[in-house]
């Protein structure tokens, strides 16, 4: 069974929300403000995240960047508000997803499976451990263990899909559409930036240089390369 935690001051919603869910077999925790609730995740060690945006005590935002860093499974984030600026400041700090307010059960239920899902597809590759970048980088995919040059690097659930599917066609050039389909399973929109905003966050943990990267290099009008 896997375990849900839900971050949200809407009482009417997290009950509607979290009955819903455990009727669907889940079990799920709720926190209703956002004072220590990364220390709350550590706690619960939950599979997936469903955290709002505006909370009273810690916000949403400073919640996620807090707990990416550890807490490496899904992260879908709510709002109430129709901003791409805070869609795409939730994508940078760590969210794998998006939703806006007011919410319907199944709608939200289709991107938990979803996320969870695409998470144990991934698990259940044969190669578990890939060697690139001369060997530098080193992917477990058992463990969902990163290191290069011998240091851990700490990826959050989506992070660490993009690498896989780049690692999977590592020294061949894979087209943003391409990502997209095996990552969302959904047709690409030229607008969403969700691709590029993963790369951007995975360059900065591997400590590829933005400008001239020599780890995931960007080729232009067609899509991005892992080096072998």
């Amino acid at each position: 069974m896997h375990r849900i935690l839900i971050i949200d001051d809407d009482a009417e919603l997290t009950n509607l929300i979290s009955q819903f869910l455990t009727q669907n077999g889940y079990h799920v925790d709720v926190i209703n403000d956002g004072n220590r609730a990364a220390e709350r995740v550590e706690l619960l060690l939950p599979d997936l995240i469903i955290l709002d945006l505006m909370l009273p005590g810690t916000d949403g935002l400073s919640i996620c960047k807090t707990i990416r860093p550890r807490f490496t499974g899904p992260i879908i984030m709510l709002t109430a508000l129709v901003d791409d600026i805070d869609e795409v400041t939730g994508l940078e700090v760590g969210a794998d997803d998006y939703l806006c307010k007011p919410l319907k059960p199944r709608v939200l239920l289709a991107h938990i499976r979803a996320q969870l899902r695409r998470q144990s597809n991934l698990n259940d590759v044969t190669q578990e451990l890939k060697l690139l970048c001369d060997q530098k980088l080193k992917i477990d995919t058992r463990s969902r263990r990163v290191t290069f040059d011998e240091q851990n690097v700490v990826l959050s659930s989506a992070e660490f899909d993009l690498l896989i599917v780049l690692a999977d066609c590592a020294g061949s050039i894979i087209s943003r559409d391409a990502l997209h389909q095996k990552i969302f399973k959904l047709e690409y929109d030229a607008m969403d930036r969700s691709i590029d905003l993963r790369v951007s966050r995975l360059r900065k943990k591997l400590g590829d240089d933005p400008k001239q990267p020599t780890i995931i290099k960007t080729i232009r009008n067609k899509g991005y390369l892992l080096a072998l």
